[in-house]
């Protein structure tokens, strides 16, 4: 039996300002960690296992999976089957203007479930990510788009200031502000203890059991998203690397590879390249296209 070759497409769409990604023979096991930005997704085919936040799922073809903002998650496949996958990652502010216009009340949604069991909604994601492959006009995919979000947001979610969810404590709370600040110094598990007064195993497993993460991953989950900004702008992997606190280019290409699937010179290419600039490695299939982030 022939090795499936891994694919990885992703998209910027520079008019609704999201990104779309395909994953196709993916045998990659994600490790536990959040984004933070809002993920609509569905799995094309394959089967996978999913945690997240404490909550385990079977996933296989025609489930929808929904992840919030700072929702912590990881996977891995299921009797060894490769994975297929499509997904939008829609930025904060992006939906929280979308939920403005669709409902005109201002707000950030919060999805109240994670997965969908073989949702009748896969077809309108499929159909959005089809007009941002194949370059529709501004309003077919504006269309699709608000189709799309206005089924999700009245039937599933609900505001997030009303979900029933539990906040991390107060000195948890500082540690976390402490290392959105501080992302790119060298913070050491010492420097968080003279923060909050705990001994060092507390702070680890108040840390994880309160974020589901441990301060570690939280640390360097931030410096990811702070680093894949840079990298939208044009700034150079090395600096990348050096501005938001990874000790050396080795670990950041292999950390960002880990998390996101591709190097950090390949996912800049997505928002740097001339359209239809296809890249193909020894894995990985990157399509990419330009987006003007201005």
């Amino acid at each position: 039996m022939l090795h499936q070759q891994e694919q990885r497409h992703i998209y910027y769409d520079p008019d609704l300002k999201i990104e779309a990604y395909n994953l196709i023979g993916i045998v990659q096991k994600f490790p536990n960690h959040f984004h933070e930005c809002y993920v609509i997704g569905f799995v094309e085919g394959g089967c996978r296992h999913l945690w997240c936040k404490n909550e385990e799922y079977d996933l296989k073809a025609g489930d929808l999976i929904l992840f919030n903002p700072r929702d912590n998650h990881y996977c891995a496949p299921l009797n060894g089957e490769h994975l297929d996958y499509r997904a939008l990652n829609i930025d904060v502010d992006i939906m929280g203007q979308a939920a403005y216009e669709i409902t005109g009340e201002r707000y950030l949604p919060h999805f109240s479930s994670t997965v969908l069991w073989q949702s009748d909604i896969t077809p309108a994601l499929s159909k959005v990510y089809d007009a941002i492959l194949n370059q529709a006009p501004a309003m077919e995919k504006e269309e699709a788009f608000f189709f799309l979000l206005e089924q999700l947001l009245t039937e599933y979610s609900v505001p997030a200031c009303e979900a029933s969810r539990a906040e991390p404590d107060r000195q948890i709370q500082k540690l976390c502000s402490y290392m959105e600040a501080h992302f790119a110094e060298n913070i050491t598990l010492d420097s968080l203890l003279d923060m909050c007064g705990y001994g060092k195993s507390y702070l680890l497993r108040s840390f994880t059991r309160q974020t589901g993460v441990s301060p570690y991953r939280y640390l360097q989950t931030i410096r990811l998203d702070r680093s894949k900004k840079l990298l939208e702008q044009g700034v150079p992997p090395i600096e990348a690397a050096a501005m938001t606190g990874f000790s050396d280019q080795s670990h950041f290409t292999n950390y960002f590879k880990e998390f996101i699937g591709l190097t950090p010179k390949q996912y800049q290419r997505i928002f740097t390249t001339t359209a239809d600039t296809n890249e193909t490695t020894n894995k990985d299939t990157i399509s990419d296209r330009k987006g003007d982030l201005s």
